[in-house]
């Protein structure tokens, strides 16, 4: 069973959990590798170039598991060939988000959505990440679907914390004012636009102190532009850290130095920061879109609205009660105790069971 992936990058969420499923798939028995259409110099080590897949010729007693998230050329070459065919949703951003910001990103997205609709023929099992995303195959029309989040190894979190990098963060925290924190790629359907309303509103009600951290590289460069344009415009250019891509070291010094994570992203399939805010002790404010409530399932404090004053008042809330934040907290740590690799590897196996039956451990 070899899986597909159409780019593989260190940090991404869905190529570690492509690395986690083949550890899983190998120790059933299973031949497997991992084919990307293009990899990070970094993660170039870890998988092969799909083109070198591209001149095989069929193989019976092969499966191919597609790691779906947006739309390539790879998905339509895959679907062409007579192997068996299983999908992992990860889900695809709606292409509206990028209207208007990106000219490459929207056609890809679009491709995604109907690449999403076209392999529910040809497929055997889809499995979903989340509930939310499963809605979306059963819409898109596939007949066989089960859950199995995200696999996630949860040690990993436990990285070695940049020196430097915490330093810095707790040099500016001795000044005053609360740290707040979101991780994601700075892209529109992030709304990192509106956790800059947010603060806006947080410092002139709660805390004139306080700074907001935007951690993750640029999912659209006309995005990211008039984001820090905004924040300036908006007197917030001090206030306002956009780190871009980070280290696994300065991530965890982010965590460490962060008062609250706020997260009021307009779409989610699953949102790995959510675990790993939890991981890091870390309580969560987050608006209910999508997939967020299921991934959080009460572990924070999740919003109906996400207009600024809303925002700035649930975030006021859990820093100034203590009781509330390590409420939040222990929820978060029970929370987190769903998604050890212990138990989703058995719920990956349990979805896998109708197609390879007594070759899948229980």
């Amino acid at each position: 069973m070899h899986q597909f992936v159409p780019s593989f990058a260190a940090n991404d969420a869905v190529s570690g959990h492509a690395l986690e499923v083949r550890t899983l798939l190998r120790s059933w028995g299973l031949t497997s590798e991992i084919y990307a259409g293009h990899a990070a110099d970094e993660g170039r080590h870890q998988v092969l170039p799909f083109n070198q897949f591209e001149r095989r010729g069929p193989a019976r007693e092969t499966y191919l598991l597609y790691q779906l998230s947006t739309g390539t050329r790879m998905a339509d070459q895959l679907r062409a060939r007579p192997e068996r065919k299983l999908v992992n949703y990860h889900n695809i951003t709606p292409m509206r988000f990028f209207d208007g910001w990106s000219p490459r990103v929207a056609p890809e997205l679009e491709l995604g959505a109907r690449q999403l609709q076209s392999w529910a023929t040809t497929t055997e099992l889809a499995i979903a990440v989340s509930e939310y995303n499963r809605r979306e195959l059963l819409d898109a029309g596939y007949r066989a679907t089960a859950v199995a989040p995200v696999l996630v190894d949860l040690d990993a979190f436990d990285r070695e914390v940049d020196a430097a990098a915490l330093a810095r963060l707790q040099e500016a925290k001795a000044r005053g004012g609360a740290d707040l924190l979101f991780v994601g790629r700075v892209a529109p359907h992030k709304a990192q636009h509106d956790l800059v309303k947010a603060l806006a509103v947080y410092r002139r009600l709660y805390d004139p102190k306080a700074r907001l951290r935007l951690v993750g590289g640029s999912g659209s460069e006309a995005y990211s532009d008039a984001l820090a344009r905004y924040a300036d415009a908006l007197g917030l250019a001090d206030a306002v850290d956009i780190t871009g891509s980070v280290s696994a070291g300065e991530l965890a010094a982010h965590y460490r130095a962060a008062d609250v994570l706020v997260c009021v992203s307009e779409h989610e399939g699953f949102c790995v920061p959510l675990l790993e805010a939890m991981h890091h002790r870390l309580p969560i404010v987050a608006y209910g879109a999508a997939a967020v409530p299921e991934t959080v399932a009460g572990a924070g404090l999740v919003l109906d609205a996400k207009d600024p004053p809303t925002v700035a008042a649930a975030v006021h809330r859990v820093l100034s009660d203590d009781e509330l934040r390590r409420g939040l907290v222990d929820a978060g740590t029970m929370r987190l105790a769903d998604f050890t690799l212990e138990r989703t590897r058995r719920r990956f196996a349990e979805a896998m069971a109708p197609v390879l039956g007594e070759g899948v451990p229980s």
